[in-house]
C-alpha cells in the first residue's frame, strides 16, 4: 500500500507544501477527537455524571494515544507514512462512529479510548512526511506550520463541541471529530504520497540509534523538563487571572485565546530561525534560557501584582511551547527514515506522561505555595534542560 513517487526532486515545491496541510490537517483533526471530549464535561455532568466520572470521559482517549505512539511509529517505520496515516485516521474514523453511536457511559470510555489509540498514528507518520519531502534548510519552518495543528485543533473543540454538546447532547458533539478525521483521510489519501527512503538492504536498518550516543535520549530530556512550565501556565492561565487577579471568565478566556494564537504562530518563527542558523539545538538551548526567564519574572510579577505580569502570561504561553517543532524535527532528522516513527514516538509519550503529572502536582503547589510561587518554581525546569541540550553532538543538517 505503499506509494512513492521515486526521487524528491519528482516533487514541487507546490506538492510538498500540499502534503504539508495534509499532514496538518490529519494532525489538526485527531487533535480535536483527542483533547475535544475534555469540553464534554458540563454536558456530561449536567447529564448526571459525577466530575471524576466526567473527567474519566475526557481523559479516555488520550490515555490510548499515550499506549500506541510507539508501536504506530514502528508501522511507519515498516509500512511508509500513507498506510500509517490512512489506516489510522479510517480507525479513528470508524471510533468515533462507534462513538457518537454508543449508549451508556462505559462505552463511550471505551469507543473514546480507541479512538484515541488509533488517532496516535498521526503523531509519528505525519512528522515524517514533513521531514522526509522538504530540504534540511525548510524543515524547520514546515514543521513549525505543521505543529501548529495541535493548537487549531484545541481551538475548534473548544469552538464547536460544547456548544454542540449544550444544544443536541453529547453522543452529537462526536460527529464533530469523526467528521474531520473522515475528511482527513479523504485529503491524505489524494494529497499524500511516501517520501523517498534508501533501500533497506543499503543502510544499517535495525541500528538502533538510542545504542549510538546519548543525542536522542538528551532530546527527550529536555523536551520533558521544558513540558512542566508549557502544562502549569495551559492549565493555571485562566483560573490564576479569575481567582487572583479577579478577571471575568470571558476577559480571562479572551488573554489565553491570544497566548495560544501566539504560541502556534512562534512555533513558526522558532522553527524558521533553526533554519537560518542551520542547526536545531542552538535555538532550543535559546528557549530553554527565555523560558526559565520568563517564568521567574512571571512568578515576581505576579508576587508584586503587577499589570505587566498578564503581558507575561502571554509571553511565557509563547515561549514554553517553541520547543517543541525543534525537537520532533532534531529526532526525526537524527534517527533516520528507519527508526524517526518509534523515536517519535518515544519522544511524545514521554511528552504526554510528564505533562499528565503536571496539573495534579502543580494543583498542590498552588495550593500550598500560591501561584506566583509555583509559576517562579517552574523556571527551574528549563535551567535543568540547559546542560542536556547537545549542542555540540548535533550534525550538520543534511
Amino acid at each position: 500500500m505503499t506509494q512513492t513517487l521515486g526521487p524528491a526532486h519528482a516533487v514541487g515545491a507546490a506538492r510538498r507544501w500540499a502534503m504539508l496541510a495534509a499532514s496538518t490537517f490529519a494532525q489538526a483533526a485527531t487533535a480535536v477527537m483527542v483533547h475535544g471530549p475534555a469540553f464534554l464535561i458540563p454536558a456530561l455532568h449536567a447529564s448526571g455524571l459525577t466530575l471524576a466520572e466526567a473527567g474519566l470521559v475526557a481523559a479516555s482517549p488520550t490515555l490510548g494515544v499515550m499506549l500506541t505512539l510507539v508501536a504506530w511509529g514502528a508501522v511507519a517505520d515498516r509500512r511508509g507514512e500513507r498506510f500509517t496515516l490512512l489506516t489510522g485516521l479510517a480507525a479513528t474514523t470508524a471510533a468515533g462512529l462507534a462513538a457518537a453511536l454508543s449508549g451508556g457511559t462505559a462505552l463511550l470510555v471505551v469507543t473514546l479510548f480507541l479512538a484515541g489509540a488509533a488517532a496516535a498514528s498521526t503523531n509519528a507518520a505525519g512528522g515524517r512526511v514533513v521531514v522526509g519531502w522538504f530540504p534540511p534548510e525548510r524543515r524547520g519552518l514546515a514543521m513549525g506550520v505543521r505543529q501548529m495543528a495541535q493548537p487549531v485543533g484545541v481551538g475548534v473543540a473548544a469552538i464547536s463541541i460544547a456548544v454542540v454538546a449544550d444544544g443536541a447532547g453529547v453522543h452529537a458533539a462526536i460527529w464533530v471529530p469523526t467528521i474531520a478525521c473522515a475528511l482527513a483521510a479523504l485529503v491524505v489519501a489524494v494529497v499524500v504520497v511516501d517520501p523517498p527512503r534508501p533501500e533497506r538492504s543499503a543502510v544499517a536498518a535495525a541500528e538502533n540509534p538510542y545504542r549510538r550516543d546519548s543525542y536522542l535520549a538528551r532530546i527527550h530530556g529536555v523536551s520533558v523538563l521544558l513540558v512542566v512550565p508549557q502544562f502549569l501556565v495551559w492549565t493555571f492561565a485562566l483560573v490564576w487571572l479569575v481567582q487572583d487577579r479577579d478577571w471575568s471568565p470571558a476577559a480571562a478566556g479572551t488573554v489565553v485565546a491570544v497566548a495560544q494564537v501566539v504560541g502556534a504562530l512562534g512555533r513558526i518563527g522558532v522553527g524558521h530561525l533553526s533554519d537560518v542558523v542551520g542547526g536545531r539545538m542552538r535555538p532550543l538551548r535559546w528557549v530553554s534560557v527565555a523560558a526559565a526567564a520568563t517564568m521567574a519574572l512571571l512568578g515576581l510579577t505576579a508576587a508584586l501584582d503587577l499589570a505587566v505580569a498578564v503581558l507575561l502570561v502571554v509571553v511565557a504561553t509563547l515561549v514554553t511551547v517553541a520547543d517543541n517543532g525543534l525537537a520532533f524535527t532534531a529526532v526525526a532528522e537524527r534517527a533516520g527514515p528507519f527508526w524517526s516513527g518509534r523515536a517519535l514516538g518515544i519522544q511524545n509519550t514521554a511528552q504526554f506522561l510528564a505533562a499528565s503529572a503536571v496539573p495534579p502536582l502543580a494543583g498542590l503547589a498552588v495550593t500550598h505555595a500560591g501561584y506566583a510561587a509555583t509559576f517562579a518554581l517552574a523556571a527551574a525546569f528549563p535551567l535543568a534542560a540547559l546542560p542536556l541540550v547537545p549542542v555540540r553532538e548535533e550534525r550538520e543538517l543534511s
